[in-house]
């Protein structure tokens, strides 16, 4: 095995033959690119903020000056815009949709329409309205085709027809309902009117009272039978017209045929 000499005591190095070297201090080279590198950051940084602040300053000489302008560097939020949506909501108004145009437009205002001239027949009084046509109808039931509304001293009946007075009984001016003009009543040739009074159709004269009225008007609806009609009550709906034993009364809807077919009829022609 080779000789493993121990290192000279280096606390006597002329005696021992070993002297260090002191050309260089330890660690310049670190030291030096250390240093280096430190000055070349501290220039680098000084010439970013130099070119920083020049640059803001250049464009605000050359550009106009803009309140809304972003500055560099800082995040811009948009300004939300002072015009409100068109439409009817809780900002636009109809008003300053119909302004509108008139702010945008330029130069001098359109004048203002003359009013139209109304020809000379128009200022003319208008024609006097025609008299309504008058409609005379009888009654005829359905399920009795001979036998027609007849005024029978104190109420409605329903007889077949006999000769001309029972015609001219027979016959009714139809107009317009005194309750509801949508609906019917029926007068005589005496200015009576048929009304129901204790559910009992009469012929009466008109007292110019509310309840009379209401207890002469009455509306058509339909029927299962084919051209006929069934009148119905303006004040107790559901109550329809129908003849039982003869007798023309007011009775609530059922549904049966034998109700069906006494409560349906035809208004034909005046028999008289």
């Amino acid at each position: 095995m080779p000789e493993i000499k121990p290192r000279p005591p280096q606390d006597q190095p002329w005696e021992n033959g070993w002297a260090p070297d002191t050309s260089r201090a330890p660690g310049t080279r670190r030291l030096w690119l250390a240093g280096t590198m430190a000055v070349a950051t501290i220039v680098a940084c000084a010439t970013a903020i130099v070119v920083t602040e020049r640059a803001p300053d250049e464009r605000s000489r050359s550009a106009p000056a803009d309140d809304n302008a972003s500055i560099p560097g800082l995040i811009s939020f948009a300004t939300p815009s002072e015009t409100p949506p068109k439409g009817k909501s809780g900002l636009a108004t109809d008003e300053a949709t119909t302004r509108a145009p008139s702010q945008q437009g330029a130069g001098t205002p359109k004048p203002a329409p003359e009013p139209s001239k109304s020809p000379s027949h128009e200022a003319s009084s208008p024609p006097a309205p025609k008299p309504p046509a008058v409609t005379w109808r009888s009654v005829r039931s359905v399920n009795y085709p001979d036998h027609y509304w007849h005024v029978s001293g104190d109420y409605v009946a329903l007889d077949p027809v006999r000769g001309s007075e029972s015609r001219e009984d027979s016959t009714f001016k139809q107009v317009k309902g005194l309750a509801d003009g949508s609906c019917y009543s029926f007068t005589t040739r005496d200015g009576s009117y048929l009304r129901h009074r204790n559910f009992v159709l009469r012929a009466e004269p008109r007292d110019g009272s509310s309840q009379f009225g209401r207890d002469a008007t009455f509306c058509p609806r339909g029927s299962s039978y084919s051209g006929a009609i069934m009148l119905e009550s303006v004040n107790y709906p559901g109550y329809f017209l129908r003849h039982r034993n003869f007798v023309v009364r007011l009775e609530r809807f059922e549904y049966s045929s034998l109700y069906l077919a006494d409560s349906s009829f035809h208004l034909v022609g005046g028999l008289a």
